[in-house]
């Protein structure tokens, strides 16, 4: 079995090699609100798919929000701790990189790159764009055809400096392929995840592979996964307890040999108790919830990364939320550094 040096210096062994999600984070950028009122990303132009246009940015002595520039990719503690949904120019020494789809193209790309690597952070790709409509047949289907069409537009696109500096944490390959409803009431089969993982690697072999779905649905397949290299488990109250939650996930994906990124649904996945009005009818996290959801998914070693959906300035500006942030952000900095790529 051969041993693989992942980008930020740990190693593992594994059915695909090691260069882990271990310094993921995944960030985008949404609309601002006002009080306690979350604006709906929807209204925005936004999904949970979608990426705001405009290029990220921060410079190379951008400073962060800390008072210093974020630890080198390679020198990064633990796992990250991110959110979906925040600019380039907002990461610092808790939020630490940044996902991108819409607004991504092939022209642009390298600039998108250069900013967050000036930052010291780390992107994850949706190369497939932003909102799902983009992949999806005339009934709402998913189009594998015109996935491959989005993806093909990086083909010549050198990525290589990128993934070798860590800077490139993975290829995002679809979002929530287990909801029907989703996809015009046919939901996207593991087989076809796998297919897509497979494209994806004859492009990019060192490119780690990821999918929004949790292990227990990958794990109802009973294809073995090859290509695809980890699952996402975000939390929400409703899913239950959290301990046996996670403990059931986790399970799952040491089944199938994938490494699991997890995360929180801040905006829309609270029990209640916040008094804060969710995105689509839901209720936000309270800081109490975030801490204690939190430390359950962070005490999973097995975890390969956090991180949050998704960004709202009104929201993470709060005091408290900011407070339970940062502590969860210190606790995922001193969590074992685990490879996504197992």
């Amino acid at each position: 079995m051969r041993i693989f040096e992942n980008p930020i210096g740990t190693t593992a062994a594994g059915r695909r090699g090691a260069t882990g999600l271990s310094g993921l984070v995944i960030v985008c950028i949404a609309t601002a609100c006002g009080g306690d009122r979350i604006v709906s990303s929807e209204s925005a132009g936004l999904t949970d798919s979608t990426a705001l246009s405009a290029p990220v940015g921060g410079g190379p002595e951008s400073p962060d929000s800390a008072g210093g520039l974020i630890a080198a990719t390679a020198q990064a503690p633990g796992i990250v701790y991110g959110t979906y949904g925040m600019d380039a120019s907002l990461l610092n020494s808790v939020h630490t990189g940044t996902l991108r789809g819409g607004g991504m193209d092939q022209n642009n790309v390298i600039s998108i790159l250069s900013a967050v690597r000036s930052k010291g952070g780390r992107i994850v790709l949706k190369l497939c764009n932003g909102k799902d409509s983009y992949v999806k047949n005339s009934d709402g289907t998913f189009s594998f055809t015109k996935w491959k069409a989005l993806v093909d537009r990086f083909k010549q696109t050198n990525f290589g400096p990128y993934l070798s500096d860590g800077t490139i944490i993975g290829h995002f390959l679809i979002d929530e392929p287990q909801r029907a409803a989703k996809w015009g009431g046919k939901s996207i089969p593991a087989s076809t995840v796998e297919a897509m993982a497979k494209y994806s690697k004859q492009l990019w072999p060192g490119m780690t592979t990821f999918v929004r779905a949790g292990p227990t649905w990958l794990a109802t397949s009973s294809i073995g996964y090859t290509y695809l290299d980890a699952g996402w488990a975000q939390y929400a109250a409703s899913k239950g307890n959290v301990g046996s939650w996670i403990a059931a996930e986790v399970a799952a994906a040491k089944r199938k040999g994938l490494g699991l990124a997890v995360g929180l649904n801040v905006l829309d996945g609270g029990n209640g108790s916040s008094g804060i009005r969710g995105i689509s009818g839901g209720s936000a996290m309270s800081a109490n919830e975030i801490k204690s959801y939190g430390t359950a998914l962070l005490d999973q070693s097995y975890a390969c990364a956090f991180y949050n959906w998704m960004y709202d300035s009104g929201y993470y500006g709060r005091t408290d939320i900011k407070s339970a942030m940062a502590a969860m952000s210190t606790k995922a900095q001193s969590h074992q550094r685990t490879a996504c790529r197992q």
